[in-house]
């Protein structure tokens, strides 16, 4: 299941829905309604919904027979498939190699960080910054994780069993920022520095999250190129890891890492500027492609 946030020109908001391989979205909402279920607008509060799976089975299954709530993606706006998380939880130094381009020590426990919330944005939005503030932005394929069952204190045996899916991220790094404030908090975490998308896919439709190919393009050109199974801590360890430390949330976000190829630590650097196109892809959740502009 493909779990976005769409609006049509008509509505006053954006609402949760399905996007199926037909290219047609199901308005989750509309169609539950009808159905005889409730379901909330936002990705964050449907994850936090008791039995949420099953309602949105049963508004689909709605939806396919009677027509009800049906649009055609083209015909839609998306926006980022999970908005207002409580928290952004990430993880550097996640890929032995990345890591080593750095001169970084490899770590022995994970390392976190944390991006604001209102660093998140969508498939569809325009990455953007005051050059005067910032002269280095960076970016940063990851894997994300989204919570979908409240974790504190779990195992990491039980650890996947808290996560409602995986999404694209881009972990945008305005690097003058991070490395001159001692820091990483200011330079992670500017409007719209977390784009995500293109929608959260659920774990049966993902062969393997520790095994999947991860890669960067900017402007056409690959300069991120790896793979998931190259992660020093897998999803499951690092779910466990933090929630012996905090509680995890329904539509928390979970940064997963980055692996090398950075433009920061390339030879010439490569940074982001004004007109650029960046897209990041994960082998089975699709790609993110966001423009790039000065404020």
């Amino acid at each position: 299941m493909r779990i976005g946030q769409f609006q049509t020109t008509a509505d006053e908001q954006p609402w949760c829905g399905v996007r199926r391989a037909d290219g047609t979205v199901i308005d989750l909402p509309t169609a539950g309604y009808r159905a005889g279920v409730d379901i909330p607008n936002r990705t964050t509060d449907l994850l936090a919904t008791w039995e949420w799976r099953r309602k949105v089975d049963l508004a689909v299954e709605y939806a396919a027979s009677t027509g009800v709530g049906v649009h055609e993606a083209d015909e839609l706006d998306r926006h980022a498939p999970v908005t207002d998380p409580e928290k952004v939880v990430c993880v550097g130094l996640n890929y032995r190699d990345h890591a080593e381009e750095g001169d970084n020590p490899i770590p022995e426990t994970p390392v976190l960080f944390s991006k604001f919330p209102t660093s998140v944005g969508g498939p569809e939005d325009t990455i953007s910054w005051d050059p005067d503030l910032t002269g280095k932005v960076d970016y940063e394929a990851e894997l994300v994780a989204v919570i979908g069952e409240e974790a504190r204190r779990v195992d990491q045996d039980d650890a996947l069993d808290h996560v409602a899916g995986f999404l694209v991220g881009n972990d945008v790094s305005a690097r003058d920022l991070q490395h001159g404030d001692g820091q990483w908090v200011r330079g992670k975490s500017l409007d719209g520095f977390a784009p995500i998308g293109p929608e959260l896919v659920t774990p049966d439709e993902v062969s393997d999250p520790h095994d999947l190919d991860i890669y960067a393009e900017v402007n056409g050109e690959r300069l991120q190129d790896s793979s998931t199974s190259n992660l020093i801590f897998g999803i499951d360890e690092l779910v466990s890891f933090c929630s012996q430390a905090f509680t995890l949330k329904p539509g928390d976000l979970l940064f997963t890492g980055t692996p090398p190829g950075v433009g920061v630590y390339r030879d010439p650097p490569v940074l982001l500027s004004e007109g650029d196109e960046v897209t990041i892809g994960v082998e089975e959740l699709g790609e993110l492609t966001n423009s790039c502009a000065y404020l």
